[in-house]
């Protein structure tokens, strides 16, 4: 748990485990049996993981039988894109997450607006040139910016030229409705540990008749789409904390109040703050910046020394502090990708907490500044 001395802004990264998803999932470790053994023990750790399918299925409007649970949203990422690599073209937004970017191999970058938004018309010109059907796969909610993609529209485009289309709902889930009947994806990847259930815990939701190809091989576990037997304690994480950020939707958007607080403060302490997405359609709770002739290097250990916690971009890639392929995709400089920030909320964030970093951030800018 993150110490109650520190200011914890940094959720799309990952989110506070929510407290009854610890007491659920330290209950059912206490539990013994192997899901796939027809005895007692087993068909009871079976029913607790087709409970948590349920749950799951609930928060994206599908059927139980249509979610194959993974170790996660890159496990869930790279089945698809190593599987339909040697049979199609690949097309991934160009800000995409790494998992998805690096998940299969001659992938051909769609680009983006200035404002984070797919480019649509060079979209249709990659569907249009390519002799094999296409692959296409485009991340939802970007974990940087929290730009959110007009997936339906997309997917409308990708199935005139029939392709497959996919997309990485790990940063929409529990911020924005899901329904995936009428989304017109083929697939969609989910994550546990960004809503507030146990990290290494992730989802595959697949439409009817479109087995995706295997990565893991071995016995018949998951409808014989992903071997090894189940993580009974984690899927039941993952379940719990799908019926509550189910539940508590409709509270999300909240947290946009936040978020004005934040940004407002953002760009009166500098002239060349700049907020990446601003105009475009966002989830309530994620703010990218960069303040060029800033290191966001600087600027993160800064607020970690004044017990804040943000991010300098992804987490799967922000250890580098590289320039953000996000920003760059989006049109920004070397200089200015190197600078960005990500300041997420969530579930747990008080005002008290935006209080303290907008106090600190104040303080920061004013001293580098000089």
């Amino acid at each position: 748990m993150v110490k109650n001395d520190r200011i914890y802004l940094d959720y799309n990264a990952t989110a506070p485990i929510h407290p009854d998803v610890i007491d659920g999932m330290s209950k059912i470790m206490h539990h013994v049996g192997n899901p796939s053994s027809i005895h007692q023990e087993g068909r009871e750790s079976r029913k607790i993981i087709e409970q948590a399918r349920q749950n799951v299925s609930d928060l994206v409007g599908c059927h139980p039988k249509q979610v194959i649970f993974t170790s996660g949203a890159t496990e869930s990422n790279n089945m698809l894109l190593k599987g339909y690599a040697p049979h199609r073209r690949l097309l991934v937004s160009a800000t995409d997450h790494p998992s998805v970017i690096y998940g299969g191999v001659d992938v051909e970058l769609i680009p983006v607006h200035t404002n984070g938004l797919t480019d649509l018309g060079a979209l249709e010109d990659l569907l249009r040139k390519g002799k094999a059907p296409s692959f296409v796969s485009i991340i939802m909610v970007n974990n940087e910016t929290g730009v959110i993609q007009p997936i339906k529209e997309i997917s409308i485009l990708v199935k005139q030229y029939d392709g497959l289309f996919h997309t990485d709902a790990v940063q929409a889930a529990g911020r924005i409705p899901l329904h995936f009947p009428s989304m017109g994806v083929d697939f969609l990847s989910l994550s546990a540990h960004k809503m507030g259930g146990p990290q290494g815990m992730g989802a595959l939701i697949m439409q009817n008749g479109t087995n995706p190809p295997k990565l893991i091989h071995g016995g018949g576990q998951e409808r014989r789409q992903r071997a090894g037997t189940e993580n009974v304690a984690g899927i039941h994480g993952f379940g719990i904390v799908a019926e509550i950020a189910l539940d508590n939707l409709d509270n999300f958007p909240k947290l946009e109040a936040y978020r004005t607080q934040i940004e407002t403060a953002l760009k009166t302490s500098h002239p060349k703050v700049i907020i990446n997405g601003e105009d475009a359609p966002r989830v309530a709770n994620t703010t990218s910046l960069t303040i060029e002739g800033f290191d966001s290097s600087t600027l993160l250990m800064s607020l970690d020394l004044e017990g804040i916690s943000v991010s300098a971009g992804s987490a799967c890639s922000s250890g580098s502090m590289q320039a953000s392929h996000v920003l760059k995709a989006m049109g920004a400089t070397d200089s200015q990708a190197k600078s960005g920030l990500r300041i997420s909320s969530g579930w747990a964030t008080t005002q008290g907490d935006i209080d303290a970093f907008i106090k600190s951030w104040t303080k920061i800018i004013q001293r580098l500044a000089n």
